[in-house]
């Protein structure tokens, strides 16, 4: 099974950009981290970051028939973005939302997700932890629907 790992604007300046609030932590230890889960749960993972809307969309968009999920941290475009929140829903993926900081606890503009009612779950405020347990919900997710399609087929066979 293959996740599809999609970062936002400015994620890439995770290490110098406002340390108090996102830490000291660069966004490729955070993929080594995500991809050292991968190996060990026997997954594939991509990445793929971008500080523009377009792509974001176009990416998910690529998603269907390549990948089986999809964690999005879709940085300020979360607050914003009904392209990439169609976009989510047009794939019908399972997809996790992740944020670093705890939203909730920021400004209030910040509080709204365009995109989380199209999302199997959010995941925010846990630092680059947060990933970690995206990767550990997405698995599940992955196992729980590999049970259900045994289900099926057993299902199916008895008929």
């Amino acid at each position: 099974m293959k996740i599809m790992v999609i970062q936002g604007p400015n994620l890439n300046m995770l290490g110098v950009r406002e340390q108090q609030i996102y830490g000291p932590m660069k966004l490729e230890d955070i993929h080594k981290q995500m991809k050292a889960f991968a190996d060990a749960n026997g997954l594939e993972i991509e990445f793929f970051q971008s500080n523009l809307e377009g792509e974001l969309v176009d990416k998910i968009q690529e998603c269907l028939g390549d990948a089986d999920g999809i964690i999005i941290n879709a940085g300020a475009y979360t607050h914003t973005s009904i392209a990439i929140r169609d976009a989510i829903a047009a794939v019908q993926l399972p997809t996790i939302e992740v944020h670093i900081s705890n939203v909730y606890r920021r400004e209030e503009f910040r509080q709204k997700s365009m995109i989380a009612p199209v999302c199997a779950g959010v995941i925010t405020g846990f630092g680059p932890f947060s990933y970690h347990l995206a990767m550990v919900a997405m698995n599940q997710i992955f196992q729980e629907i590999q049970a259900l399609k045994q289900a099926q087929q057993q299902q199916q066979q008895q008929q």
